[in-house]
């Protein structure tokens, strides 16, 4: 059973979970079940990480952040807060960040936004609703990414953006005032619904919003809890901005549900023991990966409920379940976009066939996730295919074993890698160093569950 990992360094070898710790790739797989036990703490939400800087930095007075993401893409959104005039203190796992509004300013330079597409589309929403000017860009992967459902609704606000590739990175804003907008999203988006509102904000304008589906509601709970005038009706969002800023605040980030899931699926995937993971957020907007593990056969149950800054969070405490195919709608995906890989990953070891239904949204995330999620499990040995929009996983018991192509994408890494957990596995990954982006400590968390101990990111 192994991971293995990297053609962009020398290759290294990860251990698979087992009885009594870690084993080898070499040689024939250990003939002991597969147990996991222990207490784990992931990484703060990264969703919500980026939008406490945000906010933070909007904000009168000091914002103190505990438990935030230190991740890569939340790094370069700090980094682009810093270049527009904002003060964010040093990113370190364990700290808690200070972040203050600055004069804001223009930027001279190039905002650069790495792999994250939270972090582009959410400074287009502020640089606009400040009137600076701007040009962003990112990698190679984030400039192939479509920008034009927040760019158009943007310039419908008065928004200034010009660029040289369409709807791509880069783009340049320019200064200039907004008005007030209503509009009708096309897609079910909380990086679209979180740029106009930061808009709204920062340029004190109204904006109304409805969507096809709910989508995470991070935004809308951060400006609740700030005291913002933010009320819904009948299905549309409405923004009316005050006199003044909020007020520096405090919040503790709750775990990660998208980096707790892929813990949940090797304590799912073992043969026996339990896994208690603490602090997690349980957003209802964010939980629709619980709810496909429940009608597949797998009961994480959800103790110690509680709430910060207006989230809702729990422990996970999770135990080895058998599974079964299901069918995941469209109105579900909002809620479990992230986590289509690793229920992928899981329906390749269920009785039967699961389909996820309109999940081609997950072309233009940090890879062609969809189509790649589809070829690495057929290179696993696993029946997937692609139809239209459509993914069908049909389950089976063989042992995982062939090379992944992780195109660089830290959840096709993950996902893949607890494939990696099983019995007799031989799962080869192309890199490993995209799971930094979210989850830095990520393997060793997969390994420490094998092993009983009490981990924190």
């Amino acid at each position: 059973m192994s991971v293995t990992g990297g053609s962009r360094e020398p290759p290294v070898r990860v251990y698979a979970v087992a009885v009594g710790g870690y084993f080898p790739v070499r040689g024939s797989h250990p003939r002991v079940p597969m147990r996991v036990s222990g207490v784990v703490r992931v990484p703060g939400d990264k969703s919500i990480s980026h939008r406490a800087l945000f906010l933070g930095a909007l904000a009168r007075g000091t914002t103190r952040l505990r438990d935030l993401l230190t991740g890569a893409d939340v790094r370069s959104t700090a980094r682009i807060l810093r270049q527009l005039g904002a003060h964010v203190g040093p990113l370190r796992p364990g700290s808690t960040v200070a972040v203050r509004r600055g004069r804001p300013r223009s930027s001279r330079g190039v905002l650069h936004c790495g792999n994250s597409g939270t972090t582009a589309r959410l400074a287009l929403g502020l640089i606009a609703g400040e009137g600076l000017r701007a040009r962003l860009t990112g990698d190679a992967s984030l400039r192939r990414r479509p920008m034009a459902r927040v760019v158009d609704p943007l310039r419908a606000m008065g928004a200034k953006i010009s660029d040289g590739a369409g709807d791509r990175l880069p783009l340049t804003v320019h200064r200039g005032g907004l008005h007030g907008i209503t509009y009708a999203s096309p897609v079910a988006s909380a990086q679209v619904k979180s740029a106009l509102l930061l808009a709204a904000l920062a340029g004190r304008v109204p904006v109304t919003l409805t969507e096809p589906w709910r989508s995470r509601d991070h935004t809308e709970r951060l400006f609740v809890h700030l005291g913002l005038d933010l009320r819904e009706r009948s299905g549309a969002l409405r923004y009316e901005p005050s006199a003044d800023s909020p007020g520096g605040f405090e919040l503790s980030i709750p775990g990660d549900i998208s980096s707790a899931a892929f813990l949940v699926a090797a304590a799912i995937l073992a043969e026996g023991g339990e896994l208690l993971i603490e602090r997690v957020g349980v957003n209802p907007t964010r939980t629709g990966v619980l709810a496909v593990l429940e009608r597949m056969g797998a009961h994480v149950e959800r103790l110690n409920l509680g709430a910060e800054g207006g989230e809702p969070v729990a422990d996970l405490l999770v135990r080895p379940a058998a599974l079964l195919g299901t069918e995941v709608g469209a109105g579900e995906i909002p809620s479990l976009v992230d986590e289509v890989p690793v229920l992928a990953a899981l329906a390749s070891r269920a009785l039967g066939e699961t389909v996820f239904r309109q999940v081609g949204e997950l072309r233009v995330k940090e890879s062609n996730r969809l189509e790649l999620v589809a070829g690495n499990l057929r290179a696993l040995g696993t029946a997937a295919d692609v139809r239209g929009d459509d993914l069908f996983v049909q389950g089976g018991t063989q042992p995982p074993r062939g090379r992944v192509e992780t195109a660089g994408d830290h959840r096709l890494a993950m996902a893949f890698a607890v494939l990696g957990t099983l019995p007799g596995a031989d799962v080869r990954l192309s890199e490993r160093a995209s799971v930094a982006i979210s989850y830095p400590g990520f393997f060793n968390a997969l390994k420490g569950i094998g092993r009983g101990a009490r981990h924190r990111d």
